[in-house]
């Protein structure tokens, strides 16, 4: 079973268990933003990636500029721990990283988490590569990925123990798009994927196949 398929099964689930009217507030606030997020100024595909230095897990400091001399990168923006998605997608990641590594690249996961929540996330999931906290949301802003929910979206957060001051650390309410990137060792950003519905994630075998189109040019 692929990761999308994953993803819809945990979404099919969700759709049957959960609160009265929740779904379809999800659906209904995916569908603003895709209509008002303005998808044009965010990092794509043949741009060259923006140079970052965050704390992983443990403390210690990671930097794109560092992962590139070793290789290309693949980044992958979440929106945090509390996320069922992030985390199945996570997993599947962290199932392919013995095939990532082998084609020479680095994997780090980026979300607005405070640190502790990134190690918890690392722990939980088992995961061997690096889960860095970008509190305040400073670098996935200048990937030009950042929203801020509608109150809505924040009741319905605060109703599930979700709330994302405690978790983020500040009152912004914003979370990242969740997205993608593979890039080449020259820092230029080789594949893209970013999608406004965070129940989607590229899916394992396209990052792979990505990295190893690297390797043929």
């Amino acid at each position: 079973m692929g990761l999308q398929q994953h993803l819809d099964a945990f979404k099919a689930e969700f759709a049957r268990t959960a609160p009265s009217g929740r779904p379809a507030l999800y659906e209904a606030k995916i569908e603003e933003l895709r209509a008002n997020f303005a998808l044009e100024r965010a990092i794509r595909t043949g741009d060259q990636a923006l140079d970052f230095t965050l704390p992983d897990a443990q403390g210690r400091v990671v930097s794109l500029g560092t992962l590139l001399e070793a290789g290309p990168a693949v980044i992958t923006f979440y929106r945090g721990g509390w996320c069922p998605y992030c985390n199945i997608q996570l997993r599947a990641y962290q199932a392919v990283l013995p095939e990532i590594t082998a084609l020479g690249a680095r994997l780090v996961a980026i979300s607005p988490q405070l640190p502790d929540g990134s190690l918890s996330t690392s722990e939980q999931n088992e995961l061997t590569f690096a889960v860095l906290s970008d509190v305040g949301n400073r670098v996935a802003r200048r990937y030009g990925l950042v929203w801020s929910l509608p109150e809505e979206l924040r009741a319905a957060l605060r109703s599930s123990n979700k709330a994302l001051p405690g978790v983020n650390g500040d009152d912004s309410w914003e979370l990242p798009v969740p997205a993608t990137y593979v890039v080449a060792h020259d820092g230029r950003v080789a594949l893209a994927a970013i999608d406004v519905d965070y129940r989607n994630r590229l899916e394992p075998d396209t990052i792979l196949a990505a990295l190893r189109s690297l390797g043929t040019m």
